[in-house]
């Protein structure tokens, strides 16, 4: 017996809501050396604009490394 094409993407959607829900979001972006490498943190310090929240991520290869961009609050 297969899965429906629906069930498939209501387990799709449940999967990504869940994700979505457990990303830890904190007030000031952590100090230099505290990510883990590949580790992405949501950032709610106002710099972003409305509707939207800061995600800074650590590079693969090393934590100096940092990206920031403005992502959709979810």
């Amino acid at each position: 017996m297969s899965a429906s094409p629906a069930a498939i993407a209501l387990l799709a959607v449940l999967v990504t809501a869940g994700a979505a829900a457990a990303q830890t979001v904190v007030k000031r972006e952590p100090p230099s050396g505290a990510l883990k490498r590949g580790s992405v943190v949501l950032v709610d310090d106002g710099t972003c604009p409305a509707g939207q929240i800061k995600e800074v991520s650590a590079a693969a290869g090393t934590e100096t490394r940092r990206s920031r961009r403005c992502v959709p609050r979810r």
